[in-house]
């Protein structure tokens, strides 16, 4: 379960990044969480990650409190929550495989453990006849499943998919998406964060909505136009009767961009705490598991 409470964070530089955040996501939800770039989205995510603590309030994710976790127990946090990043961060001299083995082996898995459990998830994400091939051999698409599979594969009760569709196009995006209410029907919980509107609407799914580091709308179905905070538009027109702002202007509140993201901007989490294990000689009937 993720549980936010009152959540405040400033950055050094004086940055108001969230005002008063609270949220709560269950146990097999499967959410979308929207708005514009410098809403409070990423900081967000890299909290839930660990990656910065809130100034004030509470984030409880899968039973450990953020701001209270120690250096060393959030590799164990990490565990258990699977994240798919836009870029991908898939290993480029690794093969498919590899990629989503070294997973397993960086938290110690037994290699029986790791033959049985790589295939299954390459087989769920449907690119398994692709298990040698490179990340350079395989399309936007299908290296995005493979991201996925990576983040699968230790079994997490949680899967954050930080902009998964950025770098695909609407067929693959819209496939991508059914992808995962496939994994959320199988009891993970889903968190999309999106900026993509038209892909939010083909989905009748929990919608939390993120403007000016706060929560200004959360129900079922239908993404939040940003522009008019707290007035649900699920078709870009207003609903009869209902009066809108002049212009975006005068409805959106002030507030300030968060800092900047950087190319490694959650490299901590990518592995980082883990040496890269001896690579082990596969036996000869894996060869057999995986080729085409």
């Amino acid at each position: 379960m993720v549980k936010l409470q009152d959540v405040h964070k400033v950055y050094d530089n004086g940055t108001k990044a969230l005002k008063g955040v609270s949220l709560t996501i269950e146990n097999g939800e499967f959410v979308f969480v929207v708005g514009p770039s410098g809403s409070g989205k990423s900081t967000i995510i890299k909290m839930l990650i660990a990656e910065t603590k809130p100034t004030s309030g509470k984030v409880l994710i899968n039973g450990f409190d953020i701001g209270a976790l120690r250096q060393r127990e959030i590799p164990y946090l990490r565990r258990t929550v699977g994240v798919v990043f836009q870029d991908f961060r898939l290993i480029d001299n690794k093969t498919v495989y590899e990629n989503v083995a070294f997973v397993m082996r960086a938290v110690g898995a037994p290699m029986k453990v790791v033959k049985k459990r790589v295939p299954y998830v390459l087989d769920l994400v449907g690119v398994l006849h692709k298990a040698r091939r490179l990340p350079s051999e395989l399309s936007g698409g299908e290296q995005q499943r493979v991201a996925i599979a990576r983040a699968l594969v230790n079994n997490p009760d949680i899967v954050i998919a930080d902009e998964p569709t950025g770098n695909l196009d609407p067929a693959r995006s819209l496939e991508l998406m059914m992808l995962f209410e496939k994994i959320n029907a199988l009891g993970t919980t889903v968190v999309v964060v999106t900026h993509e509107k038209v892909l939010v609407n083909q989905f009748e799914k929990r919608v939390i909505a993120i403007d000016g580091g706060m929560v200004i709308g959360d129900r079922q179905g239908g993404y939040y136009e940003e522009r008019y905070p707290g007035i649900y538009i699920p078709e870009d027109e207003p609903e009869q009767g209902e009066q809108t702002p002049e212009t975006a202007e005068d409805a959106a509140p002030a507030y300030e961009d968060e800092p900047e993201e950087t190319a490694d901007a959650y490299e901590a989490y990518a592995f980082a705490e883990h040496e890269e294990p001896a690579e082990a000689e596969e036996p000869a009937e894996q060869e057999a598991e995986v080729d085409e």
